[in-house]
């Protein structure tokens, strides 16, 4: 009856509930009458009120699966999507390719891509940067809990405080909703620390400092891969053009969308 008098969409309920009494939705299905403890349903409520005042289900709970690891969250950064899955399968392919023995993540915020790298590549070092330090603070407990010795955070914006260090992979997920965007509005996106979603007026200066910086740190043949809006596929395929990289191409998501984009520096 929790569930039905919420308030909320049915899924959003339940997945509330669940993740509050630690069951799986096939106990759900089978238990669903059965009634939960009062602190339960006292905390459960207060869950679902925060909710509808706009915080994130994943604030609440402080976690969210990405790359089938769970991740702990909070507001110091952005949740992850499923669409920066992409982003890390195309890295995975062109390390295993190229026989990479390091990467760099850029602007690492929960430390998600990092993490699913230094995951399914143990052999590689990966080097994470962020200029939060409450962002750093939870990629590293992410890091710790995990249990993963092959990734390593630091302080830096963007390339600042890399000296002369060199890659031949750069990966990001860099702001770049436009400043004016009415879907920062929507959804999740208002809880959400706003430096790490808006990328500007026109929302490219992010992705535009990276690709300027890249050349610098990326070992000859190097790749740069960058995750961005719908919309902005072919500009930021020639911002690489520009800069010098070759055979700019983008890869789209499940919805059709154009999402990621790189290049190489040869």
């Amino acid at each position: 009856m929790l569930v039905e008098h919420s308030g909320l969409p049915r899924r959003e309920a339940e997945y509330l509930l669940l993740a509050l009494i630690d069951r799986d939705r096939a106990w759900y299905f089978a238990h669903a009458d059965e009634p939960v403890s009062e602190s339960d349903e006292v905390r459960f409520r207060a869950w679902v009120e925060d909710h509808k005042q706009g915080t994130p289900i994943a604030y609440l709970l402080g976690r969210r699966e990405f790359w089938s690891l769970d991740l702990r969250v909070s507001p110091a950064v952005l949740i992850p999507r499923p669409d920066t899955e992409l982003l890390v399968d195309w890295a995975l392919t062109l390390a295993n390719e190229h026989h990479c023995r390091s990467v760099l993540d850029l602007g690492t915020g929960s430390g998600a891509i990092a993490l699913a790298l230094a995951t399914e590549l143990p052999e590689c070092d990966i080097t994470a940067v962020d200029s939060s330090a409450r962002a750093l603070d939870v990629a590293r407990s992410n890091g710790k809990r995990l249990g993963l010795g092959n990734v390593s955070f630091h302080d830096s914006d963007w390339f600042s405080a890399l000296g002369e260090s060199q890659w031949p992979l750069i990966v990001s997920n860099p702001p770049y909703i436009r400043a004016d965007d009415p879907h920062l509005r929507r959804g999740d996106l208002p809880a959400e620390p706003v430096s790490a979603l808006v990328g500007g007026a026109d929302g490219l200066e992010c992705v535009r400092a990276i690709i300027t910086g890249a050349p610098a740190h990326l070992m000859s043949g190097g790749w740069l891969l960058l995750e961005h809006g719908w919309d902005q596929g072919e500009e930021v395929r020639n911002l690489l053009d520009e800069a010098g990289f070759k055979g700019a191409v983008s890869r789209r998501d499940l919805a059709g969308h154009e999402r990621v984009t790189g290049g190489q520096l040869l």
